[in-house]
Formats: C-alpha cells, structure tokens, sequence
C-alpha cells in the first residue's frame, strides 16, 4: 500500500546529515520537556489549568485571571506540540534517505507513541490533583521519550555508517583504527572473551544502577516539599531524608561503576566510549555537587531545576556511553567475544 511518505520518498531524498541534526533536535526537545516539566512544579503551576485537554472546562487556553500560572501551565503544554513536530520531523527526514534507516524510523515512532503516553498521562495527572504517584510517572514517561531519542540519535550515525563523523553520537574513527591485526589498521584488535564479557556487564550493570537512581530521585521529589501546586497536595509517605540518603549512596555506585567501566575499557578502539565515559563522569560529578546543594539549603527553586537538567544528561549520557561501548565491543569481537567481525569494506573485499 502506497503512503504519502513512500510517494514523498519516490521522488525526494535527504542528505544523512538532516536525519542526524533532526534526532539531535529531538534529544534536545526531549530534555527541554523535562525541564520545562520541572518549572511547572517548582513554580506551583501544576494545576495552573485545571482541565485537560481543555485548560478550563469551556476554553483550550487559560484565561487571563489564571494568571502566571495557567501561562506557566498552558506554556508547558504547547511545548508538547512542539515537540510532535521535532519527531515527525525524524520520521521524514529518516524516510526521505536514499539508504533505509530502519533503526531510525523505530525510534522515530516510539518517540511518538510515547509523546501521546505522556500526554494522556500529563492529563491523568491534572485529573488525579497531582498525586506524587502520578507526577512521578508522568516524569518518568519523559525520560522514556528521552530513551528513545538518544537511541535514535546514536542510530542516525549507525545506520549512516558514519563512523568518525564531527561532533556526532557515533564511533568515532578511532574505533579500531589502532594497533590492527598484521598492520592493517580497518581490523580491530579483538578483546579475550572474559575481557570483553567485564565491559558489556560494568555497561549493562551501569545503566541499570543509574536507572534505579532515577527512580529513587522520583521518590525523594514526592516526599520533599515542592508539590506541583500552592494547595494542599498529598506527598508520598516516606522519610525524605532517608529516601534521600539512598539516592546519594545510589549515586556514589553509579560513580564507582563508570570509573571501573572507564578503568577496564582500552585504548585501541576504544576512544570514543573512553570519551563519553570520561565525558559521563564529570557530568555526574557536577550532578552530585548539585544534589548536594540543594539538601543543605532547603531545596531552593533554581539549584532543584539545575538538578532535574542535571538528571536530564546524566541519563543522555548513560545511555551514549552504554550504545558506543555496545557497538565498539561487538565490532571487537563476536556475540561471544570470539574473532573479530569484519569491516563491511573488508568483506567487499573478500566477497
């Protein structure tokens, strides 16, 4: 069956470098909700419209005795279109490439199916009068858009083969270019299986911690003092102090995690994922600096918004480390660590 996007695609194509500026976008339009969701709820404005998708019961836009807040409110909501644009704008471009991009245009997708998640969760929220249950879902919602931006992102180099490009998510050209079996430097240098094993495991083990790190930071949000709304707003039933205490501890592992992944990958082939390691541990230093702050200083406004963006790209760089060194090792070895596989110009090569 013809769609209007394989009509489109008959006659015009796109140039990869479109694709990859357009999942950029998408990463950014993603943190950008996160933090725009934040504003929301350290200003008070979560019930700044107290409808959804109306903003009152009989207008879509809030009305001027709303005041800042249904502004705040109904600002955060357009965004949401946005950023449906932002996504269907991957979509196209990813469709419009003479070389499919299929991995692209799964990420293209999902990102849009869980933009309409979490809308119809951002309304589940205003109808459920903020429940921290449901903020903690609807933040969490945003951070699975996230997910899959980022994985969309490193696919829009992976599907391009654009190994080395400037500034880009991919492997750089460093990746396997060094110390080559018998001087051809296009073969990596294929890691022992035990070795090669460690790195995937510290990679998986690293996101996952860092994964239950963001979870716990929803539960500290729920028990702490910014509700989303100036009223009398149900918080989560637990010690803030002792939630808080176990985000800090989760924090100091997903540290001493990306050191020992950083520690265990090596320099041949490896560099761009001993970057971004290298890039994910400064971030996360920065990150804690700030969750620290803001515990000994009552959780002023603006040092709580520093700490959702920090969380924003401490999981965008979680995600970056974790694809790279995935895509580094499988071209290190095969799935068990045995030879290396071949670079696709070696297997014209040989074909």
């Amino acid at each position: 069956m013809r769609t209007p996007l394989s009509w489109l695609a008959s006659r015009y194509s796109l140039g990869a470098r479109s694709v990859r500026l357009a999942a950029l976008g998408s990463v950014v339009a993603s943190i950008a909700i996160i933090v725009t969701g934040g504003i929301v709820r350290v200003t008070g404005s979560g019930l700044g419209c107290t409808d959804w998708p109306m903003c009152t019961g009989e207008t879509l836009a809030p009305t001027a005795e709303m005041g800042v807040h249904g502004a705040i409110e109904f600002g955060n909501r357009l965004l949401t279109g946005a950023l449906c644009a932002v996504v269907g704008w991957v979509i196209i471009t990813a469709r419009l490439q003479e070389k499919p991009m299929p991995a692209v245009l799964r990420g293209g997708w999902a990102q849009f199916w869980i933009v309409v998640l979490n809308a119809v969760v951002g309304g589940v929220t205003v109808w459920m009068r903020l429940s921290p249950y449901i903020v903690a879902a609807h933040f969490l919602a945003a951070t699975l858009l996230l997910t899959a931006a980022v994985y969309t992102w490193h696919a829009a180099y992976a599907d391009a083969g654009a190994d080395g490009a400037a500034g880009g998510s991919g492997d750089e050209s460093d990746e396997g270019s060094q110390g080559g079996q018998g001087g051809r430097p296009d073969v990596p240098t294929p890691l022992v299986p035990r070795r090669a094993a460690r790195i995937r495991s510290l990679s998986a083990a690293l996101v996952a911690v860092t994964a239950l790190l963001v979870v716990v930071g929803t539960l500290a949000t729920g028990s702490g003092p910014h509700a989303g709304d100036s009223s009398d707003v149900a918080r989560m039933p637990f010690n803030w102090t002792a939630v808080t205490v176990v985000h800090g501890a989760l924090a100091g592992a997903v540290l001493v995690l990306a050191a020992a992944l950083l520690s265990a990958l090596p320099r041949d082939g490896f560099g761009a994922a001993r970057r971004k390691a290298a890039v994910f541990l400064a971030v996360l230093l920065g990150q804690g600096v700030v969750g620290l702050v803001q515990s000994l200083t009552a959780l002023p406004s603006l040092v709580v918004m520093l700490h959702l963006l920090g969380s924003a790209l401490v999981w965008t760089g979680v995600l970056q480390v974790h694809f790279t060194v995935k895509r580094a090792s499988f071209g290190h070895s095969g799935p068990l660590g045995g030879a290396p596989l071949p670079r696709a110009r070696d297997a014209a090569t040989h074909a």
